[in-house]
Formats: C-alpha cells, sequence, structure tokens
C-alpha cells in the first residue's frame, strides 16, 4: 500500500471515529426545545397553521431520534444507539458509492485537458 494511501485511510478511520464518539457522547444532551423556526412560530403565535405532511414512507426505522425498544427506559442510550446507527449506515452508503464510482471511472478514459487542445 502506497503512504498516501494509507495516510488517507488513517484520515478517513479518524474522521469516522470522530463522528462516531459526537453521535455516541455528544447526540444524547442535544436540546430537545424546538429548533429557531418552530420557536419563532410559536412566539409569534402562528404554529397552529402549520400543516402537518404525511411522510414520504409509514414506519421510519429510526423514529424521534431514538432507537426503538430503548426509548422509553434509557432516553439517552436510545438517542446515542440511533446516531451511532445512522453515522455508520450514511458513512456505509457513501463508501460503497465511492467504490462504484471509482470502478466506473476506471473503465472509462478520462478527458483531463478541461476541453482544452493539449500542446506536445
Amino acid at each position: 500500500m502506497k503512504k498516501s494511501r494509507k495516510s488517507l485511510y488513517i484520515f478517513i478511520a479518524a474522521g469516522l471515529a470522530l463522528a462516531v464518539a459526537l453521535a455516541l457522547f455528544v447526540a444524547p444532551w442535544a436540546s430537545s426545545e424546538p429548533d429557531g423556526l418552530e420557536k419563532v412560530a410559536e412566539d409569534k403565535g402562528f404554529i397552529e397553521a402549520a400543516e402537518e405532511t404525511e411522510p414520504a414512507w409509514e414506519g421510519s426505522p429510526i423514529p424521534d431520534y431514538a432507537m426503538p425498544g430503548l426509548d422509553e427506559s434509557r432516553p439517552a442510550l436510545a438517542t446515542a444507539m440511533a446516531g451511532l446507527a445512522g453515522t455508520v449506515g450514511i458513512f456505509l452508503i457513501a463508501w460503497g458509492l465511492a467504490l462504484l464510482l471509482k470502478k466506473r471511472g476506471d473503465k472509462e478514459e478520462v478527458d483531463t485537458s478541461g476541453g482544452l487542445p493539449v500542446r506536445e
């Protein structure tokens, strides 16, 4: 393995470790207060005018940022596990997409001249 590739993998692993640490240890302490837009709607008195919309699909895998089955007994743990699942899930999706695009890019010859004529 080349040194630059090894340092890239170390960088990716460090970034993933930081994201997982934030999901596990910081996310459970996030405020349960309404976000900015909801707070303004409450303060100005038009929160009742908000329309509820149906979700794009039924049955969210992790509803309300809490892992199902843990939410009533240990809410901080439920939020931490939901954050962990989301972080690792998105990382794996991004990694798989990157591998897929890399394989496709390897098969095609890429014009790096930017469309400008190249002088030899």
